[in-house]
């Protein structure tokens, strides 16, 4: 990521793949561009994390791929969500939320 980007908590970058996949089918470049968008442009996932994080999440059965053809015409793989992946996003999401109530807690407080 850029400098003057923010970071990536741990597990969030599965959590943001898993919420762009819910959708629908993307391919990568797609779902870096997506998570750029949604998030205002603040976010901004290399290729360098999102490739080995989907190779992982296609182990985990998260995810399944097929090869297709992208709106460029090129050979791209797409990557969709499965139930397991659908599951994991549920627990991840709610996770998260705990996490950053509690933070947000210790901000006003502390």
């Amino acid at each position: 990521m850029p400098e003057d980007s923010p970071r990536f908590l741990p597990g969030t970058l599965y959590m943001l793949i898993l919420r762009t996949l819910s959708a629908g089918p993307l391919h990568g470049y797609a779902i870096t561009r997506r998570i750029k968008q949604c998030s205002a442009d603040v976010l901004d996932v290399e290729e360098g994390s999102l490739y080995p994080a989907l190779n992982r999440m296609l182990l985990k059965g998260w995810l399944r791929a097929e090869w297709g053809t992208s709106e460029t015409n090129r050979k791209v793989r797409f990557y969709k969500l499965t139930k397991e992946g659908q599951n994991q996003l549920a627990s991840e999401a709610n996770d998260f939320d705990k996490l950053v109530k509690a933070i947000q807690l210790v901000m006003r407080t502390a």
